[in-house]
């Protein structure tokens, strides 16, 4: 009898409750220079680019990426830092943008590169040898500096 009167009482205080919408206000994801990278050739250590960067160094930022971002200027990127050096893979889940995806392994040596990658493209984009760092730049980009397999990229923070 006592569930019979809560599920009652339950019931009348549900159909009851106003019905109210609640709105998700969101913000616009914008570039966090975190530090300075710079591109050099690895036969003449002539300098490529100077970059800006933001570091994705732990988990959920790594997760994250660029999500959700709707542009980024050319002399900016994404640095992802990994505690070791092994085959990775990206894809473009929820990013707008197009991306070069440049691998480098733990000697901060280019090992490959995953040139235009798509927006919101689920695909697997490998690295073509093992990686310690990923550096995502605007799509043409690496093109653009003629990067190659053995180009280095010295960073550091601010």
């Amino acid at each position: 009898m006592r569930f019979v009167v809560l599920f009652s009482i339950g019931v009348i205080l549900t159909s009851c409750k106003e019905n109210t919408s609640t709105k998700v206000l969101t913000k616009e994801i914008v570039f966090k220079k975190e530090g300075t990278a710079v591109l050099k050739k690895v036969k003449t250590d002539s300098i490529i680019a100077n970059l800006d960067i933001e570091i994705a160094d732990d988990e959920y930022q790594r997760q994250t990426g660029l999500m959700y971002r709707h542009s980024m200027k050319n002399h900016q990127a994404m640095l992802f830092i990994f505690k070791d050096e092994r085959p990775r893979s990206f894809y473009m889940k929820n990013t707008e943008i197009s991306l070069d995806i440049i691998y480098l392994n733990k000697n901060k040596q280019i090992v490959s590169i995953q040139k235009n990658a798509k927006p919101y493209d689920e695909t697997s984009l490998p690295s073509q040898k093992a990686a310690q760092y990923v550096l995502e730049v605007n799509s043409g980009l690496s093109d653009k500096w003629n990067l190659k397999t053995g180009d280095l990229i010295e960073f550091s923070g601010i």
